[in-house]
């Protein structure tokens, strides 16, 4: 794939970029790792006035950078502008709680290992190669840089390489804010030339989000290498409805959360599982609300749903369209493409899904829905289950005791109650099965890559 942008919203190729050869990617591992040697022996209180400077930046930028986001993956304006925003809140959260997440933690009773001091400690492992994809230009790779600086380790990002311009300016702003130089280098590589970087002596471990394939063809060479990988990949998240939700909350939040960033993400509620009492009610007011949606330039305010961000992403989720209608399922909402340049795709709601379809096991990366009739949770859990995914989870029910059985019955890295999911700085991020293994975000992220070193005294 050549390392273009190229505006989904019309199909014109606004920039080109030529790949670095073998000599410049060799000049950049070099130079994160001498930033790693530099970098390592700083205090937090110095990595965190930079990475406060650097998310300064970020918001003195965010017009000019949420235009790039949404001139090269097509997601509405204001959602690239609150990208852009998050990026720089994550960004001050490992500023300020850093030092506390990687504090030396002592044995409270040494003498119980005969010992007159003992604890663990956390240190910086390196230089880290970070893949990641075109669907949150900024956030995917800032929810990783951000905790990775702050503890002390460097990073290389081989980016999609249909988001150049967003990845050369991330190769610049933790220089900006402070950082030695080289702390983070963007490679503008194809993926072929990811395994011979993750091979390298100096680069010690490697954390990809993106899709299965490309998760498992990192994780084996990661393996063979012997180096730490974190791997968050796809997912087809269940969204459930009980016949106690409060189904026009429930509905308005299941919209939200198919079609946000024009239905590409991961987390993205994908299969819509309702209970057969509120069955009817519940597909009559989401399909309503799903064909209400304005689709169309993401730059005009009125847009909801902008482009798919590649035409082979559109031409996928067609596909998956297709071959489900053409298997018996119902179009309650949309169903095709509209007639116009670009790479849209109309919201669109099926129903009476059959285990013989793709879109039953398959993800779908666009803003397609899938409507499930359930006799009870039992059924519910099973169907949730049944994928090889296991990313995330909604529940809604008002009632506690089916709060605190789903929670435990829904195999995911995370169940949201009455709500959307959503990827805080606070909280750890991450999912189980095929969507993949380690964490992101909290104090759980930033320990991913560091040396959990034990101290002993006699």
């Amino acid at each position: 794939m050549a390392i273009a942008t190229i505006n989904p919203t019309t199909g014109e190729t606004l920039a080109t970029f030529e790949p670095h050869d073998a000599g410049e990617v060799e000049r950049r591992i070099a130079e994160a790792h001498a930033a790693y040697v530099a970098l390592r022996t700083t205090t937090f209180e110095q990595r965190a006035d930079w990475m406060l400077r650097a998310a300064e930046l970020l918001e003195d930028e965010v017009e000019p950078t949420a235009l790039m986001l949404t001139a090269e993956m097509g997601k509405p304006l204001a959602q690239a502008r609150a990208e852009v925003l998050k990026c720089a809140k994550n960004m001050r959260f490992y500023a300020r709680n850093a030092e506390s997440f990687l504090a030396d933690e002592p044995l409270d009773d040494p003498a119980s290992v005969a010992a007159s001091y003992a604890s663990a400690r956390y240190e910086p492992l390196g230089v880290v190669l970070a893949v990641m994809p075109w669907n949150y230009p900024l956030w995917q790779v800032i929810r990783f840089a951000a905790p990775a600086l702050m503890a002390g380790n460097t990073g290389l990002l081989k980016h999609a390489s249909n988001v150049p311009q967003a990845a050369l300016y991330l190769d610049t702003l933790f220089e900006r804010g402070g950082f030695p130089a080289g702390s983070f280098r963007t490679l503008l590589v194809g993926a072929r030339e990811v395994a011979p970087v993750i091979e390298d002596w100096r680069v010690k471990a490697v954390t990809l989000t993106g899709s299965e394939p490309a998760g498992r063809a990192v994780a084996s060479t990661a393996g063979s290498q012997i180096k730490k990988a974190v791997l968050e990949l796809g997912g087809s998240d269940p969204f459930i409805v009980m016949p106690s939700a409060d189904l026009d909350a429930a509905s308005t939040t299941a919209v939200k959360a198919r079609v946000a960033n024009n239905g590409q993400s991961c987390i993205a509620a994908k299969r819509f599982i309702v209970h057969e009492d509120v069955y009817d009610e519940f597909a009559a007011i989401f399909a309503t609300k799903m064909a209400a949606l304005v689709v169309g330039d993401p730059l005009d305010p009125a847009t909801d749903v902008g482009p798919l961000a590649t035409e082979a992403g559109r031409d996928d989720i067609a596909e998956l369209v297709d071959d489900a209608v053409s298997r018996g399922a119902t179009v309650l909402a949309g169903g095709s493409a509209p007639d116009r340049e670009g790479w849209f795709y109309t919201p669109t709601l099926l129903a009476d899904l059959t285990d013989d379809m793709r879109l039953v096991m398959e993800e779908a990366f666009g803003p397609v829905a899938t409507l499930y009739k359930v006799a009870d949770r039992e059924e519910a859990v099973r169907i949730a289950n049944q994928t090889t995914f296991g990313l995330s989870s909604a529940v809604w029910t008002s009632d506690a005791d089916e709060e605190a059985w789903f929670i435990r019955a829904l195999d995911a890295g995370a169940v949201f109650i009455n709500g959307m999911t959503v990827s805080y700085p606070e909280l750890p991020f991450g999912g189980i099965k095929d969507s993949g293994y380690g964490r992101e975000l909290a104090a759980a992220g930033i320990r991913e890559f560091c040396n959990l070193k034990t101290v002993w005294k006699s």
